[in-house]
């Protein structure tokens, strides 16, 4: 018998979502979603990383996922579909895919057992910003979705600092001893009517937050 080997792998960067939850979304208190049912778009801006001798810096991935009920408390599994940055070689392509399908290990590994249901990989032009200070962040992957987020705001808020949850239970980037979610105002458009076959992600003035993501294979 054959065992494939998992190389060192490692990658950092930005993460943020906006999904069809009230604000702020319960998902990432670990709590039910609104009206129970949560969909939305998980966007990864890779700053950093590799898997084994491939540098995947610069790159892009989308997540397009939903769910009826609290995911974290084992009430449900997820649907998820994977758009990858066009740019990506086919070595680049297939570390992607061997972290992001949970095949590497580490915590996205532990994220994949809880999608009962994957519409496979699309590969697409993907362009995503997110401001220095925080004050904003968006993704576009043509022809598939849209979404974008300003910093949360309001009337006793200092406009100098942003809306932040220090230790969330239910962060999709896994625990850490840093993770810090900024909350925004979200905002998406799908433009692919056949998105992974039945999502329906049109949705105005909704949650979204982002945080800094930091992972490691098993052995890196």
């Amino acid at each position: 018998m054959t065992t494939t080997t998992i190389p060192q792998w490692t990658l950092k960067g930005d993460w943020f979502d906006v999904c069809s939850c009230n604000i702020a979304c319960p998902c990432e208190f670990a709590q039910t979603p609104t009206g129970g049912k949560c969909q939305g778009v998980l966007a990864y801006k890779i700053n950093e990383g590799s898997y084994g001798d491939t540098d995947l810096a610069g790159l892009n991935v989308v997540a397009i996922i939903r769910f009826d009920g609290n995911l974290w408390a084992g009430e449900t599994t997820a649907i998820v579909g994977l758009l990858v940055d066009d740019r990506a070689s086919e070595a680049q392509l297939g570390g992607i895919q061997a972290i992001f399908g949970g095949a590497a290990g580490g915590w996205p590994g532990a994220f994949a057992k809880l999608i009962g249901d994957f519409r496979g990989v699309e590969i697409v032009p993907i362009r995503m910003q997110v401001a220095e200070d925080l004050s904003s962040w968006s993704v576009e992957a043509t022809g598939k979705i849209t979404a974008s987020a300003v910093a949360l705001t309001g009337p006793t808020s200092d406009p100098n600092k942003r809306v932040q949850l220090i230790n969330p239970p239910g962060s999709e980037v896994g625990p850490g001893e840093h993770v810090v979610a900024t909350w925004g105002v979200g905002d998406m458009a799908q433009s692919d009517a056949n998105l992974f076959g039945d999502f329906k992600l049109d949705k105005m003035k909704t949650s979204s937050k982002h945080i800094p993501f930091s992972w490691t294979g098993p052995d890196a």
